[in-house]
C-alpha cells in the first residue's frame, strides 16, 4: 500500500487525447469457469471463423469488431461475459485508477441520463480497499461527464446501463465495459428451478466436453435421468435444434451510445434472423427423468419456454430403476448427468446420504446405479457412454467403474470432475485398494 498523500502515479493525470469508445477491432475478453478455457477457444473458433483466439486462466482474449462482439453474446453457451477493454496500465495508488479511467471518453460511451456501476476483481493487489478502488472509477467517470455537461450520472447497482468492470493485478489494472450485462447463463428461459440449479454454462461445458453435438455422429441420443429442473437437457435441445442461447434475452450494449444507432440495431437485428433461421428439428432423441414429478413439473415449463418442449420426452421415475430409452440399433447413447451430492442438496429416492456433510463416504446411490446401469444399458448395440459431475474424486471406486476419464471443473466453489463410463457388458468391477490411479 501507497504511503497516504499524494500518489507517485505511474498514468499521467492528462495522458494524451481520451480513448474512443468504439474501434474496427476491440480487445476483449471472455471470462468463464475455471477447466472450461480451451472448450470456450474452440467454440469462439466455430462463431468467429479465422479470429486468432488466445486461452488464459480464467477465460480467453480476442479482438473483433461490432458484429462479432454482437454474435459472441447471442452465440456463445460457455462464456460467462463478455468484456470490452478500455484502457490498461500498470498502478500503484487509488489516484493510478482515477487517471486510468479519466483516459476514456465517457461521453462516446453514456450521457448523464444514464446510470452506471462499478465492479472489481483483484489477484494480490497490494490496495486494502476493493471498495475504495471502485469508487475512484467511478469519480473519474462521474466528474469527466460532469465537467463537459454540468450533470453527472447515477449510480444504480442493479440494473445499470454502463456496468464496468476493473481488474486489479500485482501491478496492471485493465478496465472492462461489460456488454453483456447480466451473466451469459442466464438464458432467458429459467423461471423454475430447484433448490441447487445448474448453470446454463456448466451444463454446456459439460456436453462440450463429451464432444456432444446433438446428431448420430457426434454423441448421438442423450438422456439425464436426474433432470432436476431441466437444465442439462434444455441446454441439448437447443445445441440439437441450433437454437443460439441468447436470443431470447438482452444485451447490455444495446443500451450504450456505440451500439445504439440505426446502423447497430439494424445490424443485430440481421444476427438474431440469421439465427432464427439455423433453427431445426432435432436429429437425435433428448430424454430426460427425475424422481420428483414438481421438478419434472419445472422441468417442462422451462423446455416450453426455451422453445424446446417438443424436442425433450420427460418422464418420472427412479435412476434406480427406470429402464434406458429404446434407440435404434444403430445410434449411440449418452447418459448426461448432475447428480445430487452433499454440498448442494441431500440425494432423494430409494437411497438417501447418511450423512450429506462427507462428501468423501461413499453412499448407496451410487454403487446401485452402477448396477442399474450394468442391467438397463449394456445391451444396446451401439453403446451407452455415462457423463457424471461429481466433486468425489473417489466415485469410480465407489461406483465399482472404471472411468475412462476424468476432466476437471467448478461448480460454482466446488471443485468437480466430470467422469466418463464407457457402458459395455462386463464393464462393473472390483474397487482396487489403495489410492486410485
Amino acid at each position: 500500500m501507497s504511503a497516504p498523500g499524494r500518489s507517485q502515479a505511474l498514468i499521467p493525470q492528462h495522458a494524451g487525447s481520451p480513448v474512443s469508445a468504439v474501434s474496427a477491432a476491440q480487445r476483449l475478453f471472455l471470462p468463464c469457469a475455471a477447466g472450461v478455457e480451451a472448450l470456450l477457444r474452440d467454440e469462439i473458433d466455430g462463431l468467429l471463423k479465422g479470429v486468432p483466439v488466445e486461452a488464459q486462466r480464467g477465460g480467453v482474449t480476442l479482438s473483433t469488431d461490432a458484429t462479432g462482439l454482437m454474435a459472441l453474446n447471442l452465440g456463445s453457451r460457455l462464456a460467462q461475459r463478455v468484456l470490452i477493454e478500455v484502457a490498461s496500465a500498470e498502478y500503484r495508488h487509488e489516484d493510478d485508477l482515477y487517471a486510468l479511467a479519466r483516459r476514456v471518453d465517457w461521453s462516446a460511451w453514456i450521457t448523464p441520463r444514464h446510470t452506471l456501476r462499478v465492479d472489481t476483481t483483484a489477484q494480490r493487489s497490494p490496495l486494502r480497499s476493493l471498495n475504495f478502488a471502485a469508487l475512484r472509477v467511478k469519480d473519474a467517470v462521474c466528474d469527466q461527464l460532469r465537467e463537459q455537461s454540468g450533470v453527472r450520472p447515477d449510480v444504480d447497482t442493479r440494473a445499470p446501463d454502463l456496468q464496468l468492470l476493473l481488474h486489479l493485478a500485482a501491478t496492471r489494472a485493465t478496465l472492462y465495459v461489460d456488454a453483456s450485462g447480466e451473466s451469459l447463463f442466464k438464458r432467458g428461459w429459467r423461471e423454475d428451478k430447484g433448490d441447487a440449479p445448474l448453470k446454463e454454462t456448466l451444463a454446456a461445458a459439460m456436453l462440450a466436453a463429451a464432444g456432444w453435438r446433438g446428431t448420430p455422429e457426434a454423441g448421438g441420443a442423450l438422456h439425464d435421468p436426474c433432470c432436476g429442473s431441466g437444465t442439462i437437457a434444455i441446454e441439448a435441445a437447443q445445441i440439437a435444434c441450433g437454437i443460439a442461447p441468447g436470443l431470447k434475452r438482452r444485451f447490455a450494449f444495446e443500451r450504450l451510445l456505440p451500439y445504439a444507432t440505426p446502423d447497430m440495431r439494424a445490424l443485430m437485428q440481421r444476427l438474431k434472423s440469421q439465427a432464427h433461421s439455423r433453427v431445426h428439428a432435432p436429429a437425435v432423441p433428448i430424454s430426460a427423468s427425475d424422481v420428483s414429478f414438481r421438478m419434472l413439473d419445472f422441468a417442462r415449463r422451462n423446455a416450453q419456454r426455451a422453445g424446446v418442449a417438443h424436442a425433450i420426452d420427460f418422464h418420472g421415475g427412479d435412476a434406480l430403476e427406470r429402464p434406458a430409452p429404446s434407440l435404434p440399433g444403430e445410434l449411440p447413447g449418452t447418459l448426461m448427468l448432475n447428480p445430487p451430492y452433499g454440498e448442494r442438496i441431500q440425494i432423494a429416492g430409494k437411497a438417501a446420504r447418511p450423512s450429506a456433510e462427507d462428501r468423501d463416504t461413499p453412499n448407496d446411490f451410487f454403487p446401485r446405479l452402477a448396477t442399474h446401469w450394468k442391467r438397463a444399458y449394456t445391451q444396446h448395440p451401439a453403446g451407452w457412454t455415462a457423463w457424471v459431475l461429481s466433486p468425489d474424486m473417489k466415485l469410480p471406486g465407489a461406483m465399482r467403474l472404471k472411468a475412462s476419464l476424468r476432466v476437471p471443473m467448478w461448480n460454482g466453489p466446488i471443485e468437480c470432475r466430470l467422469f466418463r463410463f464407457e457402458l459395455v457388458a462386463g464393464s462393473a468391477r472390483t474397487p482396487r485398494v489403495g489410492p486410485e490411479a
